[in-house]
């Protein structure tokens, strides 16, 4: 094993270079992206990623990530320019792979005003939009040129999960743990789907487009209908629920398949093929 005291670190030349010296692939996950950073992965690191690491710049910007999902034709909550314009309940979330830390809602630009205090500029306004949250787990192999959905999971988010209980008090969204999920039968197509339009719009947006592991995190309205507020272009913390395998792996393979192992079995038969060049940036 090869231990640093920080995530940051590995952007440092003696690490770089010990890991290229073992021939390592690095598998970003959400704390990795936060803590070494999506641009400085861009610009500072050397060392081979799986996937295409100019996702994680679609999926790090709000207005990328949008446009993104626009452009698939996904359906998004409303999003709020200015605080004037709100008028009804919305959620302020701010950048990065924070597991929901510092959002909040709000119902009133005066709400909003007392509440933001000196928190970053850099966030977004958005519609809150009631249902049941799913977080469907999906892999894009290019090497197959197969969409598969390997889990679902919903999060638990500190007491916004039970506040209901006291009525009152401050709500936190951080993200505490997580739990399994299967969709209604009749739910999956339109998943499948959702799935499928991001991976072919994220070709034209930023090629070779999306690969490996990503999640669309989503409400499930009461008209049967997906909302998406967020991508998350890599490995997500709900993929540990299925170490073994899920409802949804069992069904594409005859052995135990958790969303690790079928990163391994990919690069595995790319390197077969001598095509591994093809999985990492």
């Amino acid at each position: 094993m090869l231990i640093v005291e920080s995530f940051d670190r590995v952007l440092a030349e003696e690490i770089q270079g010990e890991l290229n010296e073992r021939n390592s692939i690095l598998i970003p996950h959400g704390s990795f992206v936060e803590y070494v950073g999506a641009e400085k992965m861009l610009t500072e690191l050397d060392v081979p990623v799986f996937g295409n690491k100019y996702t994680l710049e679609w999926e790090s910007n709000r207005s990328k990530e949008r446009e993104w999902l626009d452009s698939a034709e996904i359906r998004v909550p409303k999003v709020y320019d200015r605080p004037a314009e709100i008028d009804g309940t919305a959620i302020v979330k701010f950048s990065g792979a924070k597991g929901g830390e510092g959002f909040f809602l709000v119902n009133s630009e005066e709400e909003f005003q007392r509440k933001i205090n000196d928190c970053s500029d850099d966030y977004t306004i958005q519609e809150w939009i009631q249902g049941t949250r799913y977080y469907p787990h999906y892999y894009y192999s290019p090497t197959e040129e197969r969409l598969e959905i390997l889990g679902i999971d919903r999060r638990d988010e500190s007491n916004i999960d039970e506040y209901y209980r006291a009525g009152s008090g401050d709500k936190s969204f951080v993200v505490v743990g997580n739990r399994p999920l299967v969709a209604r039968e009749s739910l999956l197509p339109q998943l499948y789907e959702m799935g499928k339009n991001l991976v072919e719009a994220s070709k034209d947006l930023f090629n070779p487009g999306i690969f490996g592991p990503f999640c669309l995190e989503t409400i499930c309205t009461d008209e049967l209908e997906f909302v998406t507020f967020e991508v998350s272009g890599r490995i997500v913390a709900g993929t540990n629920l299925y170490p073994e395998g899920s409802p949804y792996s069992c069904l594409y393979y005859d052995e135990p398949m958790s969303t690790g192992k079928r990163i391994a079995r990919e690069i595995r038969k790319a390197a077969e093929l001598d095509n591994l060049a093809s999985l990492v940036t």
